[in-house]
């Protein structure tokens, strides 16, 4: 049964990394930049369901809804802020901005709630699932995790694909200058790509406040660098890559912890993305595009 939880394990936390990772597939996808203050929103909106639950005395489900909106809300204004003021600069200087949005971040919170982890109420309280005469035991916040992803991704690639601001995006993404030109607002595109990015931040750093109760000021960090590195494995700005490459990097973590060494795990992971980068430069499922100069 090892083996069989093992997998389950991977695959709870690689739903996790999915969603997280669909956030910078979408802004690397529309907006051609790397949001790396994005981890750094997942920390936010575990603060945030943590103050509405813990402070405020409000249930798990409010707390989410409050820990969406500030994150969306949070979202909008760093990218109007801190990067559309650099729409047309070079790509350095858009990332080194956005390295330093995450060292604001991660400071306003250790400034606010100091460096002392809080333990993390879950918003699940479904009982586990046991299987196989019990020897197979599903925790609810695992279940809930995965069929939260599943539920993101499948909305998230109708909205883009059959929806009128979904369109907008994947005519954003291929020409911003056409699509303005054919009455697409550029601006307002971005703009929801972000807040939409930012949303789904806040409902990844509730999941994996859920799974992991330890909350401090770099929550987002690691687990953010991992998502990163899912959105590339699956092919960066592609909706379903983001989750294919999400939990198979879950998986490679813990049957790396499991099978190998809790030390190298990481280590692990990130020799995998090479090894695919060097067979399959554009990911799993992206595409190569021509540039014609």
């Amino acid at each position: 049964m090892g083996f069989l939880t093992n997998l389950i394990n991977g695959i709870s936390l690689g739903s996790i990394y999915a969603v997280i990772a669909l956030g910078y597939t979408m802004v690397y996808g529309i907006a051609k930049m790397l949001n790396f203050a994005h981890g750094d929103i997942i920390m936010v909106g575990g603060y945030v369901a943590f103050i509405s639950m813990i402070e405020l005395g409000l249930p798990p489900f409010v707390a989410v809804i409050m820990s969406m909106l500030i994150c969306t809300i949070l979202g909008i204004t760093i990218e109007k802020v801190a990067y559309k003021p650099l729409r047309s600069a070079t790509p350095l200087a858009v990332l080194i901005t956005a390295i330093g949005v995450s060292y604001f971040l991660q400071n306003s919170a250790l400034l606010i709630f100091g460096s002392s982890p809080k333990m993390f109420t879950s918003v699940v309280d479904i009982p586990s699932l046991k299987l196989l005469d019990g020897k197979l035991e599903i925790s609810g916040v695992t279940m809930v995790t995965i069929i939260t992803s599943i539920v993101i991704v499948v909305s998230l690639s109708l909205f883009v694909n059959k929806t009128k601001p979904g369109r907008a995006m994947i005519a954003v993404s291929e020409d911003k200058g056409a699509a303005q030109l054919m009455g697409v607002n550029v601006n307002g595109t971005i703009a929801l790509t972000f807040a939409i990015g930012s949303a789904l931040a806040a409902v990844a750093g509730v999941l994996l406040c859920s799974k992991y109760p330890n909350l401090v000021p770099t929550t987002g960090a690691m687990p953010g660098i991992k998502a990163f590195v899912a959105a590339v494995f699956g092919g960066i700005g592609s909706i379903p890559g983001a989750m294919i490459g999400g939990i198979l990097i879950g998986v490679i973590e813990i049957f790396g912890k499991a099978y190998i060494s809790a030390q190298l795990a990481d280590a692990i992971v990130f020799t995998v993305l090479i090894l695919v980068l060097l067979v399959k430069p554009t990911g799993i499922l992206g595409k190569k595009v021509n540039e014609k100069v």
